[in-house]
């Protein structure tokens, strides 16, 4: 495949668009354009801060998904996980024969599966990709795990534009599998700091719990992670509360009907929608604002 004349377009610009063709090499790239949602709601403030990102990065914003897509020979859709199949479905039949499709979002494998039909019964060439890490700072270099029938076209593309591609041999939602796995370990990770730091904070005993457990777990710095966890979550929770929704059909299909990954969704999804700026480096200060936002009580308080 040619990849020194590439016509790319970006679905979906937000946080990982952003990331990837702020980092990536544009040389290979004769013309990029991107389409989202937002592009619908002029006048909003998400729509203003789109249409910033875009500007600052010289991607011109089409008006229709069609305008996008049509001419494009790598279309990236980096979308959220709920929007991922109808998002392939409204492309599939406005792209151009051919090109390639990354699914870059994070979906169970079936869903994945769904998509790769659409767009392949109608001339385009699906790639399941898994993004591995948090895109910032990585950017370009953030990991990606490629599968499918078309991966071989796809990492020399990626390779062109200097992203870090690997391909994971097998049919597509192979990639898919190893990052909705993983994510019950980290989304899952995030919402047991959330609940652990919540209640020690409650109890009056969050210091001593954090230090019992570098105490067991020496390195992992505990309270460092607290505040990263709970930071991640206010900023990107409904996201993740998508994604985690994403692994719990997966979970299900393989016989879990009741993962721990459903609680999950629900502590993504109440400090993602909570409205609370966190700071990384102030745990506690981000729990005295979830006490404050949920009208919780401390136990010392409830003694008096």
């Amino acid at each position: 495949m040619n990849t020194t004349d590439l016509k790319l377009c970006f679905i979906g610009f937000g946080e990982a668009a952003e990331a990837f063709w702020s980092g990536m090499d544009h040389g290979p790239v004769s013309s990029v354009y991107s389409y989202d949602s937002l592009t619908e709601s002029p006048g909003t403030a998400a729509y203003e801060a789109m249409q910033a990102r875009c500007n600052a990065l010289d991607v011109p914003v089409c008006a229709s998904l069609g305008a996008a897509v049509s001419e494009a020979d790598i279309v990236m859709s980096v979308v959220t996980a709920d929007q991922a199949f109808a998002v392939a479905e409204a492309a599939a039949p406005l792209m151009k024969k051919g090109a390639l499709f990354f699914d870059c979002n994070s979906c169970a494998p079936q869903t994945k599966q769904a998509s790769a039909n659409v767009v392949d019964a109608a001339g385009g060439r699906y790639v399941d990709v898994a993004v591995m890490a948090p895109v910032n700072p990585g950017k370009n270099r953030t990991p990606l795990l490629l599968s499918g029938g078309h991966v071989e076209d796809a990492k020399a593309v990626l390779d062109a534009l200097a992203m870090n591609a690997t391909i994971e041999t097998g049919p597509v939602g192979t990639a898919s599998s190893v990052k909705m796995v993983r994510s019950i370990m980290v989304k899952g990770m995030e919402a047991l700091f959330a609940e652990c730091v919540l209640a020690g904070r409650l109890a009056g005993v969050d210091t001593q719990v954090l230090a019992s457990l570098e105490h067991s777990h020496p390195g992992f710095n505990w309270e460092k992670r607290a505040g990263y966890n709970l930071e991640r979550m206010t900023q990107h929770g409904v996201r993740r509360a998508s994604e985690m929704e994403e692994v719990c059909h997966f979970l299900n299909h393989l016989g879990l009907e009741e993962p721990l990954s459903a609680s999950t969704v629900r502590w993504q999804e109440r400090l993602g929608h909570s409205g609370i700026v966190a700071d990384p480096a102030d745990y506690a200060g981000t729990t005295d604002a979830m006490i404050k936002t949920f009208k919780l009580t401390p136990m010392k308080e409830v003694q008096s």
